[in-house]
Parts: structure tokens; sequence; C-alpha cells
């Protein structure tokens, strides 16, 4: 495998997922590409992986959002960077412009985000799931492919059917606030409830705006009787 890596990288050597450079190992971005990157390290909550401002907080503190229970239907959250200007272009070009290969990079830095999670226990994987109508147009459900990907690297089970949108609605970036629940109130169920209950469950995304979506899908999972249902994004909204 090693001999075919390195005369498959002659001919067609790796380049930066963001930019196209060429790049000396396959780790998805060049040395500038990266330094752009926000990646959300520690501290964070502790509960919904909300990265604090200060540097010098304890690692198990909870933000005042998780200690009022807004964020209820999850175990863990977390996400592996901010949703900002340099984050948009990977995320749009894995969405709408058919660069599927970005899931390949994007689902390590996934595994590295969501280490604690991991440790916590998780047995099986389910993508956030498109309506069949837009999953026509579209072609493939992005967090279908990360889902995927991370299994690969993790060994653990991916169920693309158990969890499903069964109503079409408008997209939620038309929305703010409030209305992007009430867009999604309701329409996620389980069809096959023996492949959850008892089991733990990561929900994969590519991106946490206000969860709105998230937790309409842990509702679902959590009904049909799921142990425990985290949630694990590419990248998250970070308000400054």
């Amino acid at each position: 495998m090693n001999i075919f890596r390195a005369i498959l990288d002659t001919i067609l050597p790796p380049r930066c997922i963001k930019c196209g450079k060429i790049i000396s190992d396959n780790i998805g971005l060049c040395e500038d590409c990266f330094r752009e990157m926000n990646f959300i390290s520690r501290p964070y909550c502790r509960k919904c992986g909300y990265p604090f401002q200060s540097e010098h907080l304890p690692r198990n503190l909870q933000c005042p959002r998780c200690n009022a229970g807004k964020i209820a239907p999850f175990r863990y959250c977390r996400s592996a960077l901010c949703y900002d200007d340099a984050a948009k272009p990977l995320i749009l070009a894995l969405k709408f412009m058919d660069k599927t290969d970005n899931a390949v990079v994007m689902a390590r830095w996934l595994q590295q985000a969501g280490a604690d999670i991991f440790d916590a226990g998780v047995d099986l994987l389910v993508p956030v799931p498109l309506h069949y109508a837009r999953l026509l147009k579209r072609k493939y459900n992005q967090s279908g492919l990360l889902a995927g990907e991370l299994g690969r690297l993790t060994g653990l089970s991916v169920d693309y059917q158990a969890l499903q949108k069964h109503k079409h609605t408008r997209p939620q970036v038309e929305f703010s606030g409030q209305e992007r629940l009430k867009n999604v109130k309701g329409v996620f169920s389980v069809k096959h409830i023996e492949k959850i209950k008892g089991k733990r469950i990561l929900l994969i995304d590519d991106v946490m705006t206000t969860g709105a979506t998230l937790k309409e899908c842990a509702l679902a999972l959590k009904k049909a009787g799921a142990k425990s249902v985290d949630a694990l994004t590419v990248a998250r909204v970070v308000l400054s």
C-alpha cells in the first residue's frame, strides 16, 4: 500500500482542498490555509462544546444555556471549526459543488473534535437526513458522506435509513432564531425503532447554526428509545 500510495502521489500529488496548492502530505490543507482555520479547542462548554472567550477557565465548566437546560436532548455536542469566512467555502463546496473529497479530510477533523464523545461510548453513527425531494435534486447527502468516512476511520457502523425526514421544508438558511425551530418541528422520525432502541447514537452534520435541526433529530431518536444522543459537526456558528 505504501508503494502504491507513493506512485499515486507522484502521478496525482495531493492538493490543498481550499486553494489547490500541491502539498507534501495528504493532510488536506496547505500551511497557509491551515493557519486561516479557526479550529475549536478547549476551553469550551463540556456539554454543548461552545468555545469560551477566556483561556483560563476550568475544563468541566458549562455555559449558561446548558445550565438552564437549553440543549437537553444531547449528552454532548462537539464541532471541529468555527463557521466563518475561512471555513465557509469548504462547507459550501462539499454541500453544493460536488467536492465530495472534502469529506475525507473533514472526517479526520470530526474524529479529533469528537474524541471525548468516542471515549464516552458510541454504538452507531447517524447522519442528519435530507428529504427525498432534496436528495434527488442534490444527488447526495453531505452528512451521509461525512458519516461514512468517519465510520471507516472509527470502525463504527453507520445507519443511513433509521432516521428520516418525512416532510419537505424550506432551507433553514431562509430563517433565523425561533423560525428555524418552527420550520423543522416534528419533521424527523425513526423508521426502524429496533435499530435505535438502547443505542448510543452520534448524529453527524456539516454545520450547527442554532442547533434546531440537530435538536429535532435528537428528540426523534430519544422518542425511539435511544440510550443517548450526541452531535458532531464539522463547523458551528460562534457569535463574537
